[in-house]
């Protein structure tokens, strides 16, 4: 009975739709070809000192601000945190909460940064908000998302990460997953353990 959420974990894990956009389409990729992808965006961003916005609300936020703390320590990467009590309350209260990352974001955000995304939906307000903002700004976005197939993020983003159930605690579980592999991969790469 309970190993049956773990064989659900995986072959939603199995089924995570990876696109990419090209030529102003949207193309479905598969898993290695966007992984690689993935890697080069951050090892990008990295070696062009780029700043990364990991952002999202409710479980998605600890994500977030894990991976905030992940990519900058082991990932020697330039994270911004958005996610501190202060800064999000400050921001809901005078802009108004579908604001709290499109306003920090047209402040900090520059060309070629890179703005992770992570919605369970895909359809937060302030999540589509701040990827309108990063779009005017030329930045790169990738989204992490789940519930349905045609959600907003998953139309917006350069390179984008489907978890195709609606369940948050799996779409939630591979979001965490699929940003840990990156940023170990990335030490791997630079024979760092």
């Amino acid at each position: 009975m309970y190993k049956e959420y773990l064989e659900k974990f995986y072959e939603v894990l199995q089924n995570t739709e990876y696109t990419v956009m090209k030529n102003e389409k949207m193309e479905t990729v598969e898993y290695e070809t966007a992984f690689s992808q993935l890697l080069d965006l951050f090892q990008n961003a990295k070696k062009n000192r780029k700043q990364i916005f990991f952002i999202g609300n409710g479980g998605s936020c600890a994500i977030a601000e894990h991976a905030t703390a992940d990519f900058l320590k082991n990932g020697r990467m330039c994270t911004v945190n958005l996610l501190h009590a202060p800064l999000l309350t400050c921001m809901g209260n005078d802009f108004g909460y579908d604001h709290t990352f499109s306003n920090p974001i047209e402040l900090l955000g520059n060309k070629n940064d890179l703005l992770v995304t992570i919605s369970s939906s895909g359809n937060s307000p302030n999540i589509i908000h701040a990827i309108h903002i990063a779009k005017e700004k030329e930045m790169k976005v990738l989204t992490l998302s789940g519930f349905a197939m045609d959600n907003q993020s998953r139309q917006l983003g350069d390179i984008n990460i489907y978890a195709p159930i609606h369940h948050y605690g799996i779409v939630e579980s591979i979001h965490n997953l699929l940003l840990q592999q990156i940023v170990d991969f990335i030490m791997e790469r630079e024979n760092r353990e």
